[in-house]
């Protein structure tokens, strides 16, 4: 999942690189509002939802994406033929007609329509990520396949152009390392339990129904209005976790089915990323082999060791002061708090592309430790925004409200405070990151119990064995909780989501057999870097 993280890879450098600090997906626009018919026969499971039939047969008034002359997202998707409606969804499904709210959708239409597939449902991670922006881009990695499927990419509820949350946070996301000692621990406590507070006084309302089981709900509502029987999706991270919540909650309703970087549903969770302290540090130890080859251009050092001793010169200067960076008015402090979670995130793409925006903003923080001005690119600069000030509070109150509202962490502080110190002599760097309290633990207990799995399911899952957020070992356990699926493993690269992103032909070829036939493969594979 992404939780800083836990993150797809959004599908610009540029935004991938943003996107990169807290797992953020650029929104789009929509403007259609959806019209609601009187309720039919003709989509299956409405008449099993006892009140919800006007939100399954209501009719869709599918029309432009732009919302507003500056939309270039949604000028862009009408350029490429995509569709865009908002589909109205009730905020509790247990009072269906309570307050209701909207769902963000776009849709890419089947061209090869004596062929048609079917409809295919996107995710992009997250939690929080949105997906209307994604047609296109997923067309273009299905080949010939993809002319076949109604794309739908949609904006989970409360993100992106869905009926927005926004807790007016100061901080775009609210996950740091404790540092080096008490003090960062103390002040991100006392951080975290401002941030809980904060959504209570601003959305308690609806706080209680923004979880995975109401998303699946949605998408569910999603299928019904589109007309399906049956639908197939595409998850990548954290939507890996939704598909399966899906398959669980409506087995049956549900065709093909990719889930890309998978979670084990018994370990999704607030602390979820505990678990992958050794797949970061091996990223980390390979971007340090590749800057070393390249210190010429960034010098920090002539051999792995030697980048490695940079950072722990940096963040040793960084635990005595805040280091500087920028010039007004992008002036940014960072200390040993903030540094880790820059470098969690830029290991989670192998790429040159990815390392070398990680070896830029590691040469900037070396220049600051030793007191020397260095201005940032444009696109760290966008980065260091959106990780130390509010610009992004909307995406790290949605995020943080479904993990929250998924699962209930641990409330006593102490309790992190002593696996912090557990963490920190064997993984100095990162342990104390991923083992930090955050605002779960000061949050109201979830309505619901997480979902369990309890039916089979044939999905195919794709994995790398270096996946640096949801590990491949979290793959291994999905397959083996589902029988029926089959398991697509990429050899030798420290990646996150592969499908249509990686550039990896043997992984996009077998997904697009797969999604081409319905027929998984009859053996689990295996595809190399």
């Amino acid at each position: 999942m992404r939780y800083a993280e836990k993150i797809r890879i959004p599908h610009s450098p540029a935004a991938a690189r943003t996107a990169a600090a807290a797992g953020l997906a650029l929104a789009v626009g929509l403007t259609a509002t959806p019209a609601l018919a009187t309720p039919t026969t003709r989509t299956a499971g409405a008449a099993a939802h006892s009140g919800l039939d006007r939100y399954y047969d209501q009719r869709l008034a599918w029309g432009t994406c732009v919302q507003s002359p500056d939309d270039t997202t949604g000028r862009d998707l009408d350029a490429a033929g995509v569709q865009c409606a908002n589909v109205t969804v009730p905020l509790d499904y247990t009072a269906p007609r309570g307050r209701t709210i909207t769902v963000a959708v776009s849709r890419f239409k089947a061209t090869d329509t004596r062929h048609r597939i079917g409809a295919i449902l996107l995710n992009n991670g997250g939690p929080g990520g949105t997906a209307v922006e994604s047609p296109p881009v997923i067309r273009k990695a299905m080949k010939e396949v993809g002319a076949r499927y109604d794309i739908i990419g949609f904006d989970p509820r409360f993100t992106g152009r869905s009926t927005p949350l926004d807790c007016g946070w100061p901080v775009s996301f609210p996950w740091f390392s404790a540092g080096a000692g008490r003090a960062g621990f103390d002040r991100h406590v006392a951080l975290s339990k401002s941030l809980a507070a904060k959504c209570r006084a601003t959305n308690a309302s609806v706080l209680p129904h923004v979880t995975t089981r109401n998303t699946a709900r949605d998408m569910d509502v999603i299928r019904g209005a589109l007309g399906e029987r049956k639908i197939s999706y595409l998850g990548y991270s954290y939507g890996t976790y939704l598909g399966t919540v899906y398959t669980q909650m409506f087995p049956g309703r549900y065709d093909r089915v990719v889930l890309d970087g998978a979670i084990d549903p018994r370990a999704y969770g607030p602390r979820l990323l505990k678990d992958a302290v050794r797949e970061n540090e091996q990223a980390l130890s390979a971007w340090a082999t590749w800057t070393a080859g390249h210190h010429t251009t960034y010098g920090l050092g002539r051999t792995r060791t030697a980048v490695l001793a940079t950072i722990d010169r940096v963040m040793a200067k960084a635990a005595r002061a805040p280091l500087t960076v920028g010039t007004a008015p992008d002036i940014f402090r960072l200390d040993d708090t903030h540094i880790p979670t820059l470098l969690f995130m830029g290991v989670a793409d192998d790429t040159d592309a990815s390392r070398a925006f990680l070896a830029e903003q590691v040469s900037v923080l070396s220049k600051a430790a030793k007191g020397q001005q260095s201005s940032p690119s444009p696109e760290f600069t966008e980065q260091l925004r959106f990780a130390l000030t509010g610009e992004g509070s909307a995406f790290g109150s949605v995020q943080t409200a479904i993990l929250c509202g998924d699962a209930a962490a641990p409330r006593n502080p102490e309790l992190y405070w002593r696996d912090i110190e557990r963490a920190r002599a064997a993984h100095p760097l990162f342990g104390p990151l991923t083992e930090n309290i955050g605002p779960c633990a000061f949050w109201n207990p979830p309505k619901e119990k997480p979902t369990r799995i309890r039916h089979d399911a044939p999905a195919l899952i794709v994995a790398a064995t270096g996946d640096p957020r949801t590990t491949y070992r979290g793959s291994v356990a999905l397959h083996d909780q589902l029988p029926s699926s089959k398991l697509l493993t990429l050899k030798g690269a420290n990646r996150h989501a592969l499908y249509g992103e990686y550039g990896n032909a043997c992984v996009d070829t077998k997904v697009n057999r797969y999604l081409a036939t319905g027929r998984l493969p009859g053996k689990d594979e295996v595809c190399v870097k």
